[in-house]
């Protein structure tokens, strides 16, 4: 009897024993994922005020490191984020970010008239990065190169990456259009996509 007594005794003193080191491990758990959620905090505030300050790279690290370290992304991140973007010469993510910022919170948020003109922004700076690139290419291809494309003498196309669709954003969303250079193909021939990169190939007004 006494050895039954014992074991049961035994047996809760170690269940108890069991809970309380359950709670203790689960404390230090939230007390480490508190501390943690405060540093993130803090480089996150930090980031901002570098942006404001204009030290726009300084911003962009601490901005990356709460991107790792933070589970659920704020929306005014996204606007911070994309306006970095754009002081950093970054036009396509800052329009990625912006956009973003955009659709979590429409007309109504905080800062969403400036992320709507900062998207302006960064989408003509987009274009005209776009241009140059363009033009650099051209420059290279202009003393008659040609690429080779293979044996199949045809590409996939570059405008629309086979979808014989176009999507452009904007402020309203997404918009649809019939790429105008594959003819609902989704791929180039090996001689009008180098006319393509040389800038030479005009877009069909069948498919506008």
């Amino acid at each position: 009897m006494r050895s039954l007594l014992f074991m049961l005794a035994f047996t809760f003193v170690t269940q108890v024993a069991t809970a309380q080191e359950k709670e203790k491990i689960q404390e230090l758990e939230t007390q480490k994922e508190l501390r943690q959620a405060r540093q993130v905090n803090a480089r996150l505030d930090s980031a901002v005020r570098f942006l404001d300050d204009g030290e726009y790279e300084q911003a962009d690290a601490r901005f990356r490191y709460v991107f790792a370290n933070m589970k659920s992304i704020p929306s005014d991140l996204a606007y911070h984020f994309g306006k970095n973007s754009y002081h950093l010469g970054k036009y396509k993510q800052s329009v990625d970010w912006l956009t973003k910022y955009i659709q979590l919170k429409g007309t109504s948020g905080q800062f969403s008239k400036d992320a709507a003109a900062w998207l302006k922004k960064a989408e003509e700076a987009l274009v005209v990065q776009r241009q140059s690139e363009s033009a650099k290419v051209a420059q290279v291809l202009s003393r008659d190169y040609t690429i080779d494309c293979g044996p199949s003498a045809k590409v996939v196309c570059p405008v629309c990456n086979g979808s014989t669709v176009v999507v452009r954003k904007d402020y309203f969303g997404d918009k649809y259009s019939t790429c105008t250079y594959c003819n609902k193909l989704g791929y180039l021939s090996c001689d009008d996509y180098n006319k393509l990169l040389r800038g030479q190939l005009k877009p069909s007004t069948e498919n506008k």
